[in-house]
C-alpha cells in the first residue's frame, strides 16, 4: 500500500510518538518524559515550526500522543468522527506548503501554531488519507503478547503483524520453544 509521502512521513511519525509511552518503547520507560528528549525527537525527525521547548508543550504532546494512540486502533467510523473533531478543535484549512527540502506537501495550520496542535493537525491529514481509501486496517498493534507497540503496515500484503524484528524473532522463539517441548 503505498499513500502520499507526506501521509506516509505523518502515519511514520505517528508511530514514533505513540511507541515512546512504556509499554511500547525498547527501553521499557518514558522516552518522551523530558523537554530535551522531546526536542531530540523532533529534530531527528525532521519536524518543523515552532517548538516552545517547555513543559507545558511536553504535556500537550503527552496528551496528543495518547489521542493518536487511542485513534490507531478504533474502526474506520469512529476514527473519522475523531480525526473530524481534532481537525474542526485546530480550525485546520489545508493548504500546500514547499519547505526546509520537503516538495509540496499538505499542512492545515500555521507554522507557529503549537507543536501538539500541528503534530494533531498533521497526524488527522494522514488519517483523512487512511480513512479514505478503507485501509485502517493498516494501522495495528504489535501482535507480540508483551508488546504495545504501534505499526504501520505498508506491505503490499498487508501481512506485518510485529511493531520490529525483534518482536517478530522473540515471539518466532516462543512458538518454537513451544512447539518442542
Amino acid at each position: 500500500m503505498h499513500f502520499a509521502p507526506d501521509t506516509e512521513d505523518a502515519l511514520e511519525f505517528a508511530v514514533a510518538l505513540g511507541n515512546t509511552v512504556p509499554s511500547a518503547s525498547r527501553s521499557g520507560e518514558d522516552e518522551l518524559a523530558t523537554t530535551e528528549q522531546l526536542a531530540a525527537m523532533i529534530t531527528d525527525l525532521r519536524y518543523s515550526g515552532r517548538v516552545d521547548h517547555d513543559e507545558a508543550e511536553l504535556r500537550e504532546v503527552h496528551a496528543t500522543r495518547e489521542q493518536v494512540r487511542r485513534v490507531w486502533s478504533m474502526n474506520r467510523d469512529d476514527a473519522a468522527v475523531e480525526v473530524n473533531a481534532m481537525l474542526r478543535a485546530a480550525n485546520a484549512l489545508p493548504y500546500l506548503l514547499r519547505h526546509d527540502g520537503f516538495d509540496w506537501h499538505l499542512h492545515a495550520t500555521a507554522q507557529d501554531a503549537p507543536l501538539a496542535e500541528r503534530i494533531r493537525v498533521e497526524i488527522s491529514m494522514a488519517l483523512v488519507d487512511v480513512i479514505r481509501a478503507s485501509e485502517m486496517g493498516r494501522l495495528r498493534v504489535c501482535a507480540a503478547d508483551d508488546c504495545t507497540g504501534l505499526l504501520l503496515d505498508l506491505s503490499r500484503n498487508g501481512s506485518k503483524r510485529f511493531c520490529s524484528v525483534r518482536c517478530g524473532n522473540r515471539m518466532n522463539m516462543i512458538a518454537f520453544r513451544a512447539r518442542n517441548s
